[in-house]
């Protein structure tokens, strides 16, 4: 890719055509909200390249417009008047916290996967820093001006499960000083100073093939790389869900498919680069399309450096995560245990959102199922308990209609799989012989009840907002992609549940980008400024798809549902 050029980028944003002469994209109104507060989030501003070809500098560009949706319910005029907030909370998605200088990487393969290497990488610890201090700058939610009731993290929290990587992740979300450093404590040791013409040397001395695209020379680069960083922590509680790469090895291959792997994480040997038959065969099995083998994981013709050991690097399982947030020391905002429940371990679990609305974590990670996911039969069966117990009309298996005596909850769900991306039906090593659920019945399930507004969700790194209506039209739900913090845009989401007092419900998604300058000045190292550049450098990537920031009613948007008020 020789540069992300002018068109192709507004096209991505949905800035060309005729859609913003109609005043309609995708059957989606466009209206600013009657007030809100614009400060610090992307209807302000957003992150825009300057013009021209090849490495481009990023700007502050016009803030994205409100969207009202109204393919589940109408929007009645004055609503913004009446309206009355129920609950706000922060998303934050998949942060991929990554050691960048671990044996258990396959960085070689990014000419064939971009995520296999990211020239921004080792600096993802200090911008997710700057994207928690954006959350508590803000304060109260942008429409309503509710204050945050509380965060949630949608899973790949950490980039190859790996106990450093969780070490980061909870200094940056409860605040204290870390290093994104395995290995010689002193020195980098990943391919980006490895000589290796694949890989963006910052710091020069080889012409590699990020150089050729316009990358920067920047000297001293791994020394400030290597600092510590100081996260502020959340000021708000939170909550976690798993993800594929919180689970597996770079989120595909599963543990118990590679003998003696806590020996590979943790020992000397890094392969950096393998000929291209080799690295073609490693990614298929990295895609389900090859039996696994490990010893050409492991060994092969791989051309490699010797790192420092590092005990650190060990890979955590699905129980260790749990009780990890579990444990007293990593409480930060709260609340103990961030949703996981000590009596009862399980990866899913309910939280009261606020009075009358709760919230549904769903563990949608399949051992066996590479990227993608499922639900076990069993937390499927626990899921529909949840959602008949706390509604007092709804649909059994064969459209009947059911009543009963209860008061009416409102469930928004958050998992790391979209419905689209649960297609792993494969049986989990965690548990073999339980059958596995896939996303199309989950959304079956969701639409025979009422109550159900939404389903938050990540995994894709992209923006898209997805209407699921259903045969009764009180029913149906949204379901609301983010895009990641790893790859450009680099993005969080703000969404706000608020009651209309006219018949309608109204979930508000406001788009919230790190607290860091748009333009990166590269003889400024602060924390900001490195900040700014793990940003640019993201866009740059030449993997870099633009079609991730998902066109306007992706983005921030007004979707109404049916009124259905708890109690």
């Amino acid at each position: 890719m020789a540069g992300i050029s002018r068109r192709g980028f507004l096209a991505a944003a949905g800035l060309t055509g005729t859609a913003i002469g109609s005043g309609l994209l995708g059957g989606a109104a466009w209206a600013r909200s009657a007030r809100f507060d614009a400060a610090g989030t992307t209807l302000e501003a957003a992150a825009r390249p300057a013009a021209g070809d090849g490495y481009r500098r990023l700007t502050a560009g016009a803030g994205w417009p409100q969207v009202v949706r109204t393919e589940l319910a109408r929007a009645a005029a004055g609503r913004a008047d009446r309206r009355r907030s129920l609950a706000a909370f922060t998303q934050f998605t998949d942060l991929h916290l990554t050691d960048a200088q671990s044996p258990a990487r396959f960085e070689y393969l990014h000419p064939l996967a971009g995520g296999a290497f990211r020239p921004q990488e080792a600096l993802g610890g200090l911008a997710a820093a700057h994207l928690v201090r954006r959350v508590n700058a803000l304060r109260r939610a942008p429409v309503t001006g509710r204050p945050m009731d509380f965060a949630i993290t949608t899973g790949d929290s950490t980039d190859n499960h790996e106990l450093a990587e969780l070490d980061w992740y909870f200094s940056v979300l409860n605040g204290g000083r870390f290093t994104q450093n395995t290995g010689d404590p002193s020195a980098y040791e990943g391919v980006q100073n490895s000589g290796d013409p694949l890989y963006w040397h910052p710091e020069g001395g080889v012409a590699d093939d990020f150089r050729g695209r316009g990358f920067p020379v920047l000297d001293g680069f791994f020394a400030d790389a290597l600092r510590p960083v100081d996260s502020p922590g959340l000021q708000i509680p939170w909550y976690a869900v798993f993800g594929n790469h919180d689970n597996s090895v770079m989120g595909t291959i599963a543990d118990e498919a590679i003998p003696r792997l806590a020996d590979w994480y943790t020992g000397d040997r890094k392969i950096m680069g393998r000929d291209e038959r080799e690295s073609r065969a490693v990614a298929e099995m990295l895609d389900g399309r090859r039996e696994v083998s490990p010893a050409l994981l492991l060994g092969g013709n791989g051309i490699g450096r010797t790192v420092t050991p590092d005990e650190r690097r060990h890979p955590f399982t699905t129980e260790e995560f749990i009780r990890a947030h579990l444990d007293p020391d990593n409480t930060g905002p709260g609340p103990a245990g961030h949703g996981f429940d000590a009596d009862d371990p399980a990866p899913h679990y309910t939280f009261g959102i606020a009075p009358g609305v709760t919230g549904i974590a769903l563990d949608s990670t399949n051992t066996a199922g590479f990227a993608e996911g499922s639900l076990g039969l069993r937390q499927y069966e626990w899921l529909k308990r949840v959602l008949t117990r706390g509604s007092s009309r709804y649909y059994d298996l064969v459209g009947r209609e059911q009543r009963r005596s209860v008061d009416d909850e409102l469930f928004v769900l958050f998992s790391h799989h979209t419905s689209g991306t649960m297609t792993a039906l494969l049986p989990d090593f965690r548990d073999p012989g339980e059958p596995r659920v896939d996303g199309a019945a989950v959304v079956r399930l969701l639409n025979r009840f009422p109550n159900v507004l939404a389903w938050v969700n990540g995994h894709t790194h992209s923006n898209a907002i997805t209407p699921h209506p259903a045969n009764d039209p009180a029913c149906g739900f949204w379901e609301i992609n983010t895009a990641s913090h790893v790859d450009f845009p680099q993005l969080a989401r703000v969404i706000e549940v608020a009651d209309n007092r006219d018949g309608t419900l109204s979930l508000l998604t406001t788009l919230i980008e790190a607290d860091s300058p748009y333009r990166a000045d590269y003889d400024d190292r602060s924390p900001e400024a490195l900040a700014a550049l793990y940003r640019e450098l993201s866009f740059n990537d030449p993997h870099t798809d633009l079609a991730q920031l998902g066109g306007y009613p992706d983005r921030n948007a007004e979707l109404l549902v049916p009124g259905r008020l708890p109690g």
